[in-house]
């Protein structure tokens, strides 16, 4: 993969790269997209949870409740 960054960008990545945490730019660039994903999940996760107390009154997680739940989760990854 290759693409052109603007020089202030390669210059601050030279940076950080300079100042001994990372040992090359393939390695910030590598941690940057780690932080991205899990940023991305924590942002999935806090929707959910909004969604669901948004949703309206609970119910109690009998072993029925859970199957339905699961099935539900599985049929929407399909």
């Amino acid at each position: 993969m290759s693409f052109a960054l603007p020089e202030n960008m390669r210059d601050y990545i030279d940076a950080r790269v300079s100042d001994g945490r990372y040992g090359n730019t393939s390695e910030y660039l590598r941690e940057l997209i780690r932080r991205d994903q899990h940023e991305q999940a924590a942002q999935r996760l806090r929707d959910l949870i909004a969604d669901g107390l948004a949703s309206g009154e609970g119910r109690e997680a009998t072993d029925d409740v859970i199957a339905e739940l699961r099935e539900r989760a599985l049929d929407a990854d399909a």
